[in-house]
């Protein structure tokens, strides 16, 4: 069985539950308080090297990052698929999931937060006003993506659910416990609650995990 190592609020950990839920993997759930730090500690450490959740095990492999661990988990277990077979459209389910995971995600995750309040001196209204303006402005960008691009039907792209609805899933639930304004996006939203109503990634959210809090 694969073993993940994750956090329940982590929203790398929470893309990857997404993807095992969707192509129906069972694995055993390992949690890691990143609060306590544990993501420091030696032992985990050794499973990898950049303290950071997610680690997938499988079959004595260890991977790291949540995208490439969901292209991992893609190229061995093809179905149901998460990439579209067409290379435009892959190409553009990519950028849509770059877009979070590289524009959104970095600006906002807990080491950046804990380097502007101890490091920098913010008080906690300016590290939570940092994270509202970049969550902000970037699910604003994705929206006009959205609608440039002219490929969305319930999902980002048409109506079946692909790797760009699993990075958009975490970052709203990110950005709803933050207190993010959300009426400028009305189409990631309703993209937003046509995923909720789908199985895996209700049963992948944080607070059903055994290590939310």
């Amino acid at each position: 069985m694969m073993r993940l190592h994750n956090a329940a609020r982590s929203s790398a950990s929470y893309r990857v539950r997404i993807a095992l839920a969707l192509k129906g993997l069972d694995y055993e759930y390992v949690p890691l308080s990143l609060v306590k730090g544990e993501q420091f500690d030696l032992a985990f450490r050794a499973l990898n090297p950049a303290e950071l959740v997610p680690v997938l095990e499988h079959e004595g492999r260890r991977l790291t990052q949540s995208l490439a661990i969901i292209e991992y988990l893609e190229e061995t277990f093809p179905a149901p698929p998460l990439l579209p077979h067409e290379p435009e459209a892959r190409a553009y389910v990519r950028a849509m999931a770059l877009s979070v995971a590289c524009e959104i995600h970095p600006l906002n995750n807990l080491r950046v937060l804990r380097y502007l309040k101890q490091d920098l001196g913010l008080s906690e209204e300016q590290k939570d006003g940092w994270y509202r303006h970049w969550v902000e402005q970037g699910l604003a960008q994705l929206e006009a993506q959205l609608a440039a691009f002219g490929r969305s039907g319930r999902f980002v792209l048409g109506d079946e659910v692909t790797l760009a609805d699993v990075l958009l899933v975490p970052q709203i639930f990110n950005a709803r416990r933050f207190s993010c304004r959300l009426d400028h996006v009305p189409q990631v939203m309703r993209i937003f609650d046509a995923c909720m109503q789908v199985p895996s990634f209700e049963s992948a959210r944080p607070e059903r995990q055994p290590d939310f809090a």
